[in-house]
């Protein structure tokens, strides 16, 4: 077990710090060490984890398979921790956080409440909103925010979660208009698109060469991806949206997976919160519990 954990932290590290030099920093090593240990962990594997050149780094197919298996790994031990110390020391005082609408409701605030479940002596402040915050400012101790991070100058992250987006559309949708079988196929479809500020979300895909954008052809354009959903449901065309929000609706039949066979885009949910020398017991059991009940809003 020993040699099968060897490693991880250090390429997990190699991963979120986009260097070998930054996670040298980081880890207080040195870069030939942290070369070293992620040579030895691609030997030991058999496959190439990273694709190096002398200007940049990019995780692998296999390598980003590997990254999300192990980020799960290195939580689940954090929370065992963390679980431990739970039973000997009890959280208390406010826990302001915030979140965004929908997926705080859906996937953060169920998680938080639990925790507040078994620490009697804890309060929760959630707040539901899609503009990213000030933590500083507007007194927050958590913020909850997907995909690509701004300026974090004076904040902390961690990766709690990864986000899975998917291609879906009704049975009688399908019945009458049919399956598209690759990306050009989309043209001849209709789509329920987001769009927001006369701006319409473009659809990605990370395929082999590259990230692919794809706009299909929408006339039902909603800025709300519950009522998307609702929509493409309801038959009014594809929609692409997140696992976590269309999971149920797959498993009653109601929406239908499609372009299964093609790699869909993956995202990072992260936790943020203001640098301080001192983390409460409260701020560190959120994080943990987030990190281990999170990952799974990648699944259908």
């Amino acid at each position: 077990m020993r040699e099968v954990l060897s490693g991880l932290d250090v390429f997990v590290a190699a991963v979120e710090a986009g260097s070998f030099a930054a996670a040298a920093e980081r880890a207080n090593l040195t870069r030939s060490a942290v070369a070293k240990t992620v040579a030895r962990l691609e030997a030991r594997l058999g496959t190439r984890l990273f694709q190096r050149t002398t200007r940049s780094q990019a995780l692998t197919e296999d390598g980003q398979l590997y990254y999300e298996r192990c980020l799960r790994a290195l939580e689940e031990l954090r929370a065992g921790h963390a679980v431990l110390e739970s039973g000997r020391r009890e959280a208390t005082g406010r826990l302001r956080v915030s979140m965004p609408v929908l997926f705080g409701r859906r996937c953060v605030a169920p998680v938080l409440a639990q925790l507040a479940a078994r620490h009697p002596k804890l309060e929760l402040d959630l707040s539901f909103s899609d503009r990213p915050v000030d933590l500083v400012e507007d007194g927050f101790d958590l913020a909850i925010r997907n995909g690509a991070l701004g300026d974090g100058a004076g904040l902390m992250a961690r990766t709690v979660g990864m986000q899975r987006m998917v291609v879906c559309a009704a049975p009688a949708y399908l019945a009458a208009h049919g399956a598209p079988r690759d990306l050009d196929a989309l043209a001849a479809h209709h789509a329920v698109t987001y769009g927001r500020a006369g701006r319409i979300r473009v659809w990605q895909f990370p395929l082999a060469d590259g990230l692919r954008e794809v706009t299909p052809p929408s006339r039902l354009r909603l800025d709300d991806l519950e009522a998307i959903a609702d929509a493409a449901e309801a038959g009014h065309g594809l929609g692409w949206l997140p696992c976590w929000l269309v999971r149920d609706r797959v498993r009653a039949g109601t929406l239908v997976p499609v372009l299964k066979d093609l790699p869909q885009l993956v995202f990072a949910t992260h936790a943020l919160w203001p640098q301080a020398p001192h983390m409460p017991l409260r701020l560190r059991l959120a994080l943990d519990i987030l990190a281990v009940a999170l990952p799974g809003s990648a699944e259908l």
